[in-house]
C-alpha cells in the first residue's frame, strides 16, 4: 500500500465518522422533538380548557388570514389544473407521434 493510498483511506474513514456524527446528532434532535411533542400533547389532553383555547386561537387565526388562505389554495388548485392540462397535451402529442410512426 502506497503512502498516498493510505492517506486516502484515512480521509475516507474520517469523512465516514463525520457523517455518522451528523446522523447521530440528527437522530438525537429528532428523538428529543418527538419526546417533547408527546409530552406537550399529554399535558394538553389532560386539560380540556387548553384544547378549547387552542381551538379558539386556531379558529381566530384562520378567520383572520382567510383571504390569504383562500388565495393560496386557489393558486395551488390552478397550478394543479395547468399541470394536468400540460401533461394531457404532452400525452396526446406522444400518442399522435406514435400513430404517425406506425402508419
Amino acid at each position: 500500500m502506497s503512502h498516498t493510498h493510505g492517506k486516502q483511506v484515512m480521509q475516507g474513514m474520517a469523512e465516514g465518522h463525520k457523517s455518522m456524527g451528523s446522523q447521530l446528532v440528527q437522530g438525537t434532535v429528532t428523538s428529543a422533538t418527538v419526546h417533547t411533542g408527546r409530552k406537550l400533547m399529554k399535558n394538553i389532553a389532560k386539560h380540556p380548557v387548553l384544547v378549547f383555547g387552542l381551538g379558539m386561537v386556531t379558529g381566530y387565526l384562520i378567520y383572520k388570514y382567510r383571504k390569504e388562505i383562500i388565495s393560496s389554495t386557489t393558486k395551488a388548485v390552478d397550478a394543479g389544473k395547468d399541470f394536468v392540462l400540460h401533461q394531457k397535451e404532452s400525452l396526446e402529442d406522444l400518442v399522435a407521434e406514435t400513430q404517425e410512426d406506425a402508419n
